[in-house]
C-alpha cells in the first residue's frame, strides 16, 4: 500500500515481538532445569558443601549456557531438530513407491 505521497506505509516490528525468550542471558528452560537440579541437589543433601557445591555447578553450567545462546540463542531447538531426522534419505519420490 501506499500512502497519498506515494511513499510505502512502514509498520513498526518490536524487538520483544521477534526475540527469543532468554533467561540470565541464556535458553530459559535450560536455565529452569538446571536450577532444579541444583536446588534438587542442595536439599536433598543439606549439607553446606552440597549447598557450595551445586550453588557453583549452576553457575558454571548457566554460564556455559549463557556462551551457547550467545552463538545461537535458538541452538536448543535447532539440536532437537537435528536428531529427529533420519541419518538418510532414500532418493524416491513418496514412501509408498515400489522399488
Amino acid at each position: 500500500m501506499t500512502d497519498p505521497e506515494g511513499q510505502l506505509e512502514t509498520a513498526r516490528i518490536h524487538r520483544a515481538l521477534s526475540r527469543p525468550t532468554l533467561l540470565f542471558g541464556a535458553d530459559r528452560e535450560l536455565v529452569l532445569l538446571t536450577g532444579l537440579a541444583a536446588i534438587i541437589l542442595i536439599f536433598v543433601v543439606l549439607t553446606p558443601v552440597s549447598a557450595m557445591l551445586g550453588l557453583g555447578i549452576w553457575i558454571v553450567l548457566v554460564g556455559l549456557l549463557r556462551m551457547m545462546a550467545k552463538a545461537d540463542p535458538l541452538m536448543r531447538r535447532v539440536y532437537l531438530r537435528h536428531i529427529r531426522y533420519a541419518p538418510v534419505y532414500r532418493p524416491t519420490s513418496t514412501p509408498w513407491r515400489r522399488y
